[in-house]
């Protein structure tokens, strides 16, 4: 076959094929615009039917309309119906009363921005498939190494799919440059020693490796401690206070029993906002402890992180530059779509055990030539240039302008902790201070009516109305769920027994009101006497 008639059975194949237009080269524009247009049209439509936070169904008939839906939706008509789906069966995070979870409403300007991401489909493992995106990663990475405090031109860093992974990767390399300088062996090549098999080497070379974290920390701890095969049990939880700190005390009575039994810090990570009250651990102190242990300290601040962006908030952070290394997440208190994880380190010679080199990306030829590469960062290879949102984000408002959307939402949290604590059929969990959240967050739970049940015993009533607040609380959540009214978290406080469910409001959208919290505790009372009553 010739030439020509190859060409010719190409274009024969796409011709009776719709939507085969793509969205780059200089047609790309045209292409989308239609289809951008019925995307937004379908989002209005959906959000409209929905009328609220999510959806008023259970799983099961929600379940049901996808997949019909997804069954029936063909040809031309796939993209806009798929799209009111999905906007129909969300949980809008712009919704006042869509206040569970660390689940931002994104910018508008930062979803744009991602939209261009999207159409280009640059990817951040060789320059020569992102040329401007790794120069612009880069330059990213560079501002927020000294918003944390680091110096510039000693940091790394990369963009990461969230504090998962960037905890992973802070872990990973306190593992290869602690362990490694105990055993004197370059961990990522050879493995975890097996405990007790350094004989020879040192005493600490077949010394069980340990992590030392708080009791409230992400537990994407404990899957990075099993994923570097340490094991889920080499994590040592660390007491917390009232507030869900750790406690300084604990920790170096932990360090001190470590070293006792022959055993090696390998890492303290210290949290900066805890996922159900924000609260932030003492991190200088942390710091000096692991100075004085030769531990490494990784500060997961996936959420508090976004209080460096706030003069007024900022300070909670103290000793966030002493870490060796850092988790920050721009897609909860920084309003990015997901993912904009990023991950830092103090100094980039700690990143070595990172490096890779494949010859069909990064040539070290092509790098001497003035070709950089992004790929020795990243614990992936694929990767989008999500740096792009957040760069066009913090040139369009500054940090002045997210810090001010920072502490509209701590007001309003500080607000609905008032109200919470102001009304009687709820009560509002210890918060610091006089009764203020740390950041955003904050944990209530409503009050049921006391049983009372005649002939039981003080302590027996009280377990059963412990028990009851637990079923009540755990149930209006579902309740409020179920009739699409309102999207609100449920935790445990830690401990044993009965008692210790909560809910939970992060509060992340700056436009929302202190009436429509109020309105948003109200439902939850609703809620919890209509519970009662069943």
């Amino acid at each position: 076959m010739t030439t020509e008639a190859l060409g010719a059975a190409v274009e024969e194949l796409l011709r009776p094929v719709t939507g085969t237009a793509l969205s780059g080269g200089t047609g790309g524009a045209a292409a989308l615009e239609p289809l951008v247009r019925e995307v937004l049209g379908a989002l209005a439509e959906g959000a409209a039917r929905r009328g609220g936070p999510v959806a008023a169904a259970s799983p099961a008939d929600l379940a049901g309309g996808v997949a019909d839906t997804f069954g029936a939706a063909r040809g031309t008509e796939a993209l806009g119906r798929l799209t009111e789906l999905l906007a129909h069966g969300s949980a809008d995070p712009a919704d006042p009363a869509c206040a569970a979870h660390l689940h931002c409403p994104p910018l508008a300007v930062a979803v744009a921005a991602d939209l261009a991401v999207s159409a280009l489909n640059p990817s951040q493992d060789s320059w020569d498939q992102a040329p401007a995106a790794t120069v612009l990663e880069t330059l990213l990475l560079e501002e927020m190494a000294g918003l944390v405090g680091y110096d510039p031109a000693e940091a790394a860093g990369v963009l990461t799919s969230g504090g998962t992974e960037s905890n992973l990767m802070g872990l990973m390399l306190a593992r290869d440059r602690v362990l490694g300088a105990a055993t004197g062996r370059q961990i990522e090549l050879t493995g975890v020693p097996r405990a007790g098999a350094g004989v020879g080497l040192g005493s600490a070379a077949g010394a069980r490796p340990r992590i030392l974290a708080s009791a409230a920390a992400h537990f994407s701890v404990q899957r990075a401690a099993a994923l570097l095969g340490l094991g889920e049990d080499a994590v040592i939880p660390v007491a917390v206070d009232s507030q869900l700190r750790m406690k300084t005390g604990a920790l170096t009575a932990a360090l001190e029993r470590c070293v006792e039994r022959g055993q090696l810090p390998v890492a303290i990570v210290a949290t900066a906002g805890t996922t159900d009250t924000g609260a932030i651990d003492p991190l200088r102190e942390c710091a000096e402890l692991a100075a004085r242990y030769g531990a490494w300290l990784h500060v997961d601040a996936a959420y508090g992180g976004g209080a460096l962006l706030s003069d007024r908030l900022a300070p909670l952070l103290d000793g966030i530059e002493l870490a060796d290394s850092v988790s920050l997440d721009w897609h909860k208190l920084g309003w990015q779509p997901a993912a904009a994880g990023i991950f830092l380190v103090r100094k980039s010679e700690t990143y070595a055990s990172l490096a890779r080199r494949a010859v069909y990306l990064n040539p070290a030829d092509d790098e001497e030539a003035g070709y950089p590469s992004l790929l020795g960062l990243s614990l992936r290879t694929t990767r989008r240039a999500d740096a792009f949102k957040i760069a066009v984000t913090l040139r369009t408002l500054g940090r002045e302008g997210l810090g001010r959307l920072v502490d509209a939402c701590h007001e309003l949290a500080v607000a609905g902790a008032r109200v919470v604590a102001a009304h009687p059929r709820l009560e509002l969990h210890g918060q610091a201070g006089a009764g203020e959240p740390v950041l955003t967050a904050f944990l209530f739970r409503y009050v049921p009516a006391a049983s009372g049940g005649a002939g039981a015993s003080e302590g027996a009533s009280a377990d059963a109305d412990a028990v009851r607040a637990d079923e009540v609380n755990a149930a209006l959540r579902r309740r409020l769920l179920r009739e699409g009214g309102a999207v609100v978290g449920r935790t445990e406080l830690p401990g044993e027994g009965p008692g210790r469910v909560r809910l939970k409001l992060t509060l992340l959208n700056p436009h929302t009101t202190v009436r429509e919290v109020e309105r948003l505790l109200d439902a939850v009372v609703a809620a919890g006497t209509a519970e009662e009553g069943a």
